[in-house]
């Protein structure tokens, strides 16, 4: 809630299917820059929507599972 007491909403809704590039950003603690340049590079899936880029949910546990097994192997 806000100072009004409004609800502020929050990129941890687990009901939301594609979030927005900064939404993504802050469920992986990284700046907007970076994560358009993990989605530029192809490490981090993202879909258009009409002229909008979005990033599944799921494609943020999935990256970092795969850095994960990255980090695991080197």
């Amino acid at each position: 809630m806000n100072d009004h007491g409004t609800p502020v909403p929050t990129d941890e809704d687990p009901t939301l299917v594609l979030l927005t590039v900064e939404e993504a950003a802050r469920r992986l603690r990284i700046g907007r820059t970076t994560c358009y340049g993990l989605i530029r590079s192809g490490e981090l899936e993202s879909v258009p929507v009409g002229r909008l880029r979005r990033v599944p949910a799921d494609a943020v546990p999935e990256f970092v599972t795969r850095l994960r097994i990255a980090q695991r192997a080197a």
